[in-house]
């Protein structure tokens, strides 16, 4: 079923999902969505099950023009949204009709915002997913971000019977400053003082800032005399710091397969999404916590979820 038409594709659009999992061996990423939060909102904001295929939207929206009756909703970064010149907010649903015609603006805080369509974006499986990895050219659309005059399809879904919104005490704020929580390790026995110099410091969110991973700059994180460079490659996981000869830290994110430097610690996967949403200048600092209290951060956070889902079924 045809949804709608791309008139302008924005910065860099592409379909995105939970990710793709079980072929990082074959040097295939996980790639997916980068603010699970968001996605996984974006989907119960119109009755979706929870891995359906949206858009994630980078720094410039697109503008689309709806060929069905549709529900949508927009959630992750704060980017100003017109429906027919009305301003629509964001973190709700609601409803077009064909011919609508949707523009989404420039981002004023955050990076990465979510599009969702009722039923989800339908475009072919690969891989078990439909996500876009666009250094393979597969998923979503050709493997490739939107263009215009692309035909967007969706899955056949009943409509809403009311419009859902998002209570504000439910919707994260995108700091300039953030705190990600993090485990020493897999490698932190090639540092001492290092791993001090990482809690320690401020750094700053480089331009080297994409799907594949975000390069900070600050003080140097040095590793103990004698330790290599480099280390055998080994596979990779979102939210892994790895250090390079340069001794900059360098947060993995999805679109990396295997690292072949030493990662003295690794963000915990409830943290990743507030990362995501920095852009180039943000400040980035470290705090440890063990292994039970990650273990509990991430309850929490899948906690919060269930009752997200739980009040729009009320």
């Amino acid at each position: 079923m045809k949804r709608f038409k791309v008139h302008s594709p924005g910065a860099f659009t592409t379909v995105q999902d939970g990710g793709r999992f079980g072929y990082q061996k074959m040097g295939i990423p996980i790639s997916g969505a980068l603010d699970a939060f968001a996605f996984r909102v974006a989907n119960l904001l119109v009755g979706n099950p929870p891995e359906s295929a949206v858009l994630e939207i980078t720094i410039t929206g697109p503008q689309l023009e709806f060929t069905a009756e549709s529900d949508i909703a927009l959630t992750g970064a704060q980017m100003g949204m017109t429906m027919n010149d009305k301003p629509m907010g964001p973190w709700q649903s609601f409803r077009v009709q064909p011919g609508d015609i949707l523009e989404i603006h420039q981002v004023t805080s955050g990076c990465r915002a979510y599009l969702t369509i009722n039923g989800g974006i339908d475009v072919p499986l690969v891989m078990g997913s439909r996500s876009t990895y666009v250094g393979g050219k597969l998923g979503g659309i050709q493997g490739r971000p939107l263009q215009a005059d692309d035909i967007i399809s969706g899955f056949e879904a009943r409509l809403l019977e009311a419009p859902k919104v998002l209570p504000n005490h439910w919707i994260p704020e995108n700091q300039r400053e953030i705190s990600l929580r993090i485990i020493p390790g897999p490698q932190d026995d090639y540092f001492d003082a290092g791993l001090e110099t990482l809690l320690t410091t401020d750094y700053m969110v480089t331009p080297k800032a994409d799907r594949m991973g975000y390069r900070l700059q600050g003080a140097a994180v040095e590793r103990k005399a004698g330790t290599p460079d480099s280390i055998v490659s080994e596979p990779s996981m979102p939210g892994g710091i790895q250090i390079p000869a340069d001794a900059q830290p360098i947060v993995l994110l999805v679109e990396q397969t295997v690292g072949g430097y030493s990662k003295i610690a690794t963000v915990i996967t409830p943290d990743i999404a507030r990362l995501t949403q920095a852009t180039p200048g943000d400040t980035v600092r470290f705090e440890k916590v063990d292994l039970a209290q990650a273990h509990k951060i991430y309850r929490d956070s899948e906690k919060k979820l269930k009752e997200i889902a739980a009040s729009f079924e009320e």
